[in-house]
């Protein structure tokens, strides 16, 4: 294809793409909004929390699973295969941490954007940044 052709393709491909993003918004004025009264999200909460139990508690006994054939095979193997039985450690060691620490740094999170005071929110931050 000549440069002539690429171009007009090119800004033709841009410009239906540039149509394609925009929207149009139908935004009211805030004298027109009106707030709607919360709901009971109690049952949500406790759906949530098993189900994030739950996937913990199965991550957990992989992990740990799996940290005992690891860890049985590199007392077993040769030089060799103990340095990339190492190098597995590390991306499982990584894994790991970040399966431990979900959980807590979900809580802080939700704890932080769901405080009850100025003092449940200045705690949820010091546990988010210290403790996660």
């Amino acid at each position: 294809m000549n440069r002539k052709v690429k171009t007009i393709l090119s800004v033709l491909l841009l410009t239906i793409v540039l149509v394609s993003i925009t929207t149009n918004v139908f935004a009211l004025t805030p004298g027109e909004v009106k707030p709607v009264q919360g709901g009971d999200t109690k049952g949500v909460e406790d759906v949530g929390k098993k189900i994030v139990g739950i996937i913990q508690t199965i991550g957990i006994l992989v992990s740990v699973i799996v940290l005992m054939v690891l860890g049985v095979k590199y007392m077993m193997g040769s030089a060799q295969e103990k340095a990339e039985y190492k190098k597995v450690f590390i991306p499982y060691l990584v894994g790991a941490a970040l399966l431990f620490a979900a959980s807590a740094f979900a809580q802080a999170i939700y704890d932080f954007f769901t405080p009850k005071d100025a003092a449940d929110a200045t705690n949820a931050l010091i546990n988010m940044i210290f403790l996660a």
